[in-house]
């Protein structure tokens, strides 16, 4: 059976289902991986891919490539480095930092919103549906969370998230590599949510929707 591999990044979403099938125990400790063509084949990826996600194993420990060998199991769990530790630490300190200034964004924003920042948000919105590359999304995304805060009206609020915006888009791409969105309509439903409560003046909604959310990106990423 062919499982097939469709999110970005392809490479890390290999070495994931590597992973679980070592841990189903396919793969044992010391057994040596199938060929390249046919483990490529399986996985519904180029060779290319399936060598940088071998790559990226090895790394942590778990495969060992041995030349005019094959690649074998090495380990059953990864190690995580702590480059790795470090950027989950990083994220969800951004994500814990978004919840602070986009939730009373939300409120600010629908109270004081005016027909030109609906305009501009239902906008942004429908701009977030259908990227499938992280940094395409993100910029989209950010962009509609920006025009949230703008819709605020509070400048200090606006000039904090504008200073805060480089760092917190390397975060969030960052964090759709290691974890790529488990459902895409489910984030856009949240989105939605927001934008609804916004258009409705519930300010005490929008706040919760934002909290929510964010605080559930937080969980999922951990």
């Amino acid at each position: 059976m062919v499982e097939q591999v469709r999110r970005h990044p392809l490479a890390a979403q290999t070495a994931e289902l590597l992973m679980t099938r070592i841990r189903a125990g396919e793969w044992p400790l010391g057994h040596r991986l199938p060929g390249e063509t046919t483990l490529a084949v399986q996985l519904g990826v180029g060779r290319s891919t399936l060598r940088e996600a071998v790559r990226e194993l090895a790394g942590k420990g778990v495969l060992d490539s041995r030349q005019g060998a094959g690649v074998f199991v090495t380990a059953l769990e990864a190690t995580e480095n702590w480059d790795t530790v470090l950027r989950h630490t990083a994220i969800v300190s951004v994500i814990e930092a978004r919840i602070a200034i986009e939730a009373e964004a939300a409120a600010l924003a629908a109270d004081r919103r005016t027909r030109a920042d609906l305009r501009v948000l239902r906008a942004r919105l429908a701009a977030r549906a259908g990227h499938t590359e992280s940094a395409a999304l993100v910029d989209a995304d950010m962009a509609f969370h920006r025009a949230v805060v703008v819709a605020g009206h509070n400048d200090v609020l606006t000039q904090l998230f504008d200073s805060f915006l480089p760092r917190l888009r390397s975060a969030m791409i960052d964090m759709l590599d290691i974890a790529p969105l488990r459902s895409e309509s489910a984030d856009h439903a949240a989105h939605q949510r927001l934008l609804d409560a916004i258009v409705a003046k519930n300010a005490s909604a929008a706040a919760e929707f934002s909290r929510t959310h964010l605080t559930s990106l937080k969980a999922a990423f951990c």
